[in-house]
């Protein structure tokens, strides 16, 4: 496998030079300053929530790895930007089962199992350009809207829902990204970082609000 591939998949790209997206490089800045204030709000909670602080870390790492896959734009810099989202998916919904639903671990187990499975199943059998791609965020969002029906009535409820809202915008605008090209030469994926940076701290303020 060719790892320096030059990788083009949005709107604003036009070469392969390290600046061609500075849009949509400079808005993961989004990532960090929300992983920043999730920091802030972790220390005045008495900061000793590890869980939480990892997935605030992981936040920051979506942010800088984004940075790296959109500007270097190569197929072995896209890795330093799937790695983190998995990473911060798999370990949320962790957190999730465990202290919003007090799930036991082979519950928590077999639900990422099954989460997993539909994840490759969607992956496998799903074109690479159904919705720009962003097909292969379906998974995650409804299980943001389950957990968050779930646990609707507890403090981390409203923040879960609120947060599976705002990803629905962000999927539809990063679904859209190529298709405005036309009349759009940005594109919109810069507002997918920018609404997904708003999801993540609201899924962190969800951690922090609801201990178990």
């Amino acid at each position: 496998m060719d790892w320096s591939r030059s990788i083009d998949l949005y709107c604003e790209r036009t070469d392969t030079s390290f600046w061609a997206e500075p849009v949509n490089a400079i808005s993961n800045l989004a990532f960090l300053i929300a992983a920043g204030f999730a920091y802030t709000h972790w220390r005045r909670n008495g900061g000793r929530d590890m869980p939480a602080l990892l997935l605030i870390l992981l936040v920051a790492a979506i942010g800088i790895g984004s940075f790296i896959f959109h500007t270097v734009a190569t197929l072995g810099a896209e890795l330093f930007d799937v790695v983190p989202i998995a990473l911060f998916i798999y370990a949320y919904l962790v957190l999730a089962l465990r202290r919003f639903l007090g799930a036991s671990w082979p519950v928590i187990v077999g639900t990422l199992a099954v989460f997993a499975g539909v994840s490759y199943a969607d992956a496998a059998l799903t074109a690479p350009e159904t919705l720009n791609g962003s097909h292969q965020y379906l998974p995650a969002l409804a299980a943001m809207a389950v957990v968050g029906l779930a646990v609707r009535r507890r403090p981390s409820g409203p923040p879960v829902l609120t947060g599976a809202a705002v990803f629905l915008v962000s999927i539809a605008f990063r679904s859209i990204d190529n298709a405005v090209c036309p009349v759009l030469p940005l594109g919109t994926h810069f507002l997918w970082h920018c609404l997904n940076a708003c999801v993540l701290y609201l899924l962190l303020c969800a951690a922090m609000a609801d201990p178990g």
